[in-house]
């Protein structure tokens, strides 16, 4: 096969999204949702490990990395709607769906309303719903953001998605996050924001039609518990948790992380023909 890379802006569902493609033409497709406050780099070792047995779509969604901005009122719907919409564009046909954190919610509100776009879904670190906190505290990091720019953002973010020894253990790591939030557009990250303050899908779950895996940290707070209420109520699904890794296991416990990710993709059923990329 044909190995092609390309880095490319997408014109979709009245936005811009940048998009990188690795991995063999005519591959299974992959693709790669990113968390809030990062951008499609999150994924690098990911990318690495996967780009000769897949044909990997990873991008940035809106207000993150080289995308547009989101408008006033952006939600997960339209956020599913770009990733929904970026299929068409590119010219999948169906694809393993991988998201993590907001990601994660994209993704798997892309199993609920576009289920024969979705091979499977991997959905790692999210939550079916914005749990009672998140008004207020999603309103404290919007309020910083507005007031002394992402900057001020990376220390609290960092301390929240991690174990305090990630620095020392992945030092590559925790640099391209701080980098990654850093450079997040304040109009981005309130966008976004804004959308994980106030959503509930807990009524997709229980007649999800698609190959479900939840992979959580096991040291992020309650998720774990919240995930596999997740698991009980999907049919079909399955739970994995990542040990000593908390939000972004992916970042923090990338060899523990892909071996899951591994046995997630070979168990899958063989991939059915592509469809002609653009």
């Amino acid at each position: 096969m044909l190995t092609r890379a390309d880095t490319f802006t997408a014109a979709v569902n009245g936005t811009s999204l940048r998009v990188r493609l690795d991995g063999p033409a005519g591959a299974p497709w992959l693709v790669l949702s990113n968390s809030l406050a990062t951008d499609l780099r999150m994924w690098n070792q990911q990318v690495d490990a996967l780009k000769d047995r897949f044909r990997i779509l990873r991008y940035d969604q809106r207000g993150h990395g080289g995308s547009a901005p989101p408008p006033a009122g952006t939600d997960f719907c339209a956020l599913t709607a770009d990733l929904v919409a970026l299929l068409d564009h590119v010219g999948v046909e169906t694809a393993v769906l991988v998201g993590v954190s907001m990601g994660a919610v994209t993704v798997l509100r892309c199993a609920a309303v576009a289920p024969s776009r979705c091979r499977a879904v991997v959905a790692c670190d999210g939550q079916w719903t914005a749990p009672p906190t998140a008004m207020a505290a999603w309103g404290e990091r919007i309020a910083l953001a507005e007031t002394s720019g992402m900057a001020a953002l990376v220390e609290p973010t960092v301390s929240r998605w991690f174990l305090p020894d990630f620095p020392l253990r992945q030092p590559a790591n925790a640099a391209l996050v701080a980098e990654m939030i850093a450079a997040t557009p304040v109009t981005g990250y309130v966008g976004c924001a804004r959308a994980l303050q106030s959503y509930d899908f807990r009524a997709d779950y229980p007649g999800l039609t698609v190959p479900v895996h939840y992979v959580v940290g096991e040291k992020d707070g309650l998720l774990p518990s919240v995930m596999a209420e997740m698991a009980r109520v999907t049919p079909g699904s399955r739970f994995v948790t990542v040990p000593a890794a908390g939000h972004l296991p992916n970042l923090e416990r990338p060899d523990e992380y892909q071996a899951v990710l591994d046995a997630i993709l070979s168990g899958l059923p063989t991939a059915a023909p592509v469809r002609t990329e653009i």
